[in-house]
């Protein structure tokens, strides 16, 4: 069955090895017949700074607009970013704080800790190009970006499975290797 995919490569520059991953993965949704959506974080144009929290509404730029058009429109999300310091780059934490807001992502509930996931009926995949070594990353870093993604960021709006695959250590690696994880990208979107 066709799905409909948002592919967002996820790094702030307009160049990287993320971005190559993005486009294979939408490469290989596109040659399975998924309609496909891409957006690159390093065109967009907004401030990444939710100043006031949920306090005072800011305005959405154009390209947040179009992020939130873009998420309600697909029922599969897939985003591909490096890990810097642990996490995900500061700009695309940014574009979560002004994007995911409560009456678009979730909803606060009287009279429970819970809110409703406005997002539910979504899955995720997450693309992530590291220099930590995987089994550095699992079992002596415990992943912590990666458990804020799933549970604090996208499960939290609804999106169920949240996947994870991670192409390391990027530092170092030869061309061929880049060519087999871009190659992995591919088969992953073919697949879903």
């Amino acid at each position: 069955m066709s799905k409909r995919i948002l592919v967002l490569s996820g790094h702030p520059g307009n160049s990287s090895f993320t971005a190559a991953l993005a486009d294979a993965y939408a490469d290989g949704a596109r040659a399975s017949g998924h309609e496909i959506r891409v957006l690159n974080l390093g065109a967009m144009q907004f401030d990444p700074n939710l100043a006031e929290g949920y306090n005072s509404i800011q305005p959405l730029e154009p390209d947040l607009v179009a992020f939130q058009d873009a998420l309600t429109w697909c029922n599969h999300f897939v985003i591909a970013h490096p890990l810097w310091w642990g996490m995900m780059p500061a700009k695309l934490k940014g574009l979560f704080d002004r994007t995911l807001l409560p009456g678009f992502a979730f909803k606060y509930q009287d009279n429970s800790p819970f809110p409703a996931q406005l997002l539910k009926g979504r899955s995720a995949e997450v693309l992530v190009a590291a220099d930590t070594p995987v089994w550095w990353l699992y079992l002596v870093l415990r992943a912590g970006g990666y458990r804020a993604m799933k549970s604090q960021i996208l499960g939290f709006c609804g999106f169920k499975p949240v996947r994870f695959h991670t192409f390391a250590p990027l530092r170092g690696s030869s061309p061929e290797k880049r060519l087999s994880w871009m190659e992995k990208a591919r088969r992953l979107g073919g697949k879903i």
